[in-house]
């Protein structure tokens, strides 16, 4: 099958998915651009200054959305209003600083489990604020994949706590907040919209903070950023689509696949090998993603049948 009749089938099939199976298979694909980029980010900020690093990460996401704004018109990404994408970013920027200053001092799988945390702060917050409905199966759902976590990481956590682990736990509310506001973007702008200028408000957030340490980079570091930069902007672009396509809170479960993309990059770069434990932890975390999915699924097909029934008359 050639490559363009392959992406029209599968548009083709996605298109009679429900909006939160569409919503999952967007947010699990940001977990693992995601989790390759905090892979390369770790790897950088053991040799700079951990504020640089979170600088030039964004500013490298903004020079490689550059060829994609002028060749559809930089005009067509100027935001409706501009400061709620500042507002968006100046909490964004918070959560990096107490995420980057802790990254490079504790695991990679201790900063992955406590990110977990962000989707039960969104899931309040989503009630909250956008008076989502909190069914029974998304938390349950929730609830499993972080009995997955503590399994694969509990044992760690309570062997290793300090002031970074706390710096980390406490970027998790900052980002959910973050996230909130990105899913009342999502009512007036578009993905792209609201990438770019995340990477614009966030750099110019960050960079004071990049300057008080600055040094210069050899050229595979230069090479690293610019990949972050495409990673980190094709991440957000994914997890933007999935704020539109469905419920936030409806997507949380899909986050815990985190843990194994974490694992499988743990394995392809450093030849670590999961722990029973963790293969333990990963497929309760996957069943439960996959059961949440099906389940939602289910339920819309269902009401849409209700609704065909009664616009017929039948019922």
């Amino acid at each position: 099958m050639k490559l363009p009749l392959f992406w029209e089938a599968l548009a083709q099939r996605a298109a009679h998915w429900s909006p939160t199976t569409r919503g999952l298979i967007w947010t699990s694909a940001a977990g693992l651009t995601f989790s390759m980029l905090n892979a390369l980010m770790r790897a950088l900020t053991q040799h700079i200054d951990p504020f640089q690093a979170q600088f030039l990460r964004y500013f490298f996401g903004l020079l490689v959305l550059l060829p994609v704004m002028a060749h559809r018109s930089f005009s067509g990404y100027w935001p409706r209003q501009v400061a709620p994408q500042f507002t968006r970013g100046a909490v964004h920027t918070a959560g990096l600083c107490l995420w980057f200053s802790a990254l490079p001092r504790i695991p990679l799988a201790d900063m992955t489990a406590i990110g977990f945390t962000a989707p039960i702060f969104i899931m309040i917050g989503a009630y909250v604020f956008f008076k989502e409905p909190m069914r029974w199966a998304r938390w349950l759902a929730c609830g499993l994949g972080f009995v997955g976590v503590l399994i694969v990481v509990g044992p760690k956590m309570s062997a290793s706590g300090g002031l970074y682990h706390l710096l980390m736990l406490a970027a998790a509310p900052v980002f959910a907040a973050s996230f909130l506001l990105t899913k009342a973007l999502t009512r007036h702008e578009s993905p792209g919209v609201i990438v770019v200028w995340q990477s614009i408000s966030v750099s110019i957030f960050s960079l004071p903070l990049a300057l008080w340490q600055w040094q210069w980079l050899g050229g595979w570091e230069w090479a690293a950023f610019a990949l972050c930069g495409v990673l980190g902007s094709a991440g957000h672009y994914f997890l933007t689509r999935s704020f539109m396509a469905a419920d936030i809170s409806a997507t949380q479960s899909a986050k815990f696949l985190d843990l194994v993309w974490s694992a499988l990059m743990g394995w392809l770069l450093f030849t670590d090998i999961p722990s029973q434990s963790t293969l333990i932890g990963g497929t309760l975390i996957c069943a439960s993603t996959i059961w949440v999915a099906r389940h939602e699924s289910r339920q819309s097909r269902g009401a849409q049948r209700a609704a065909a029934a009664d616009a017929s008359g039948l019922v």
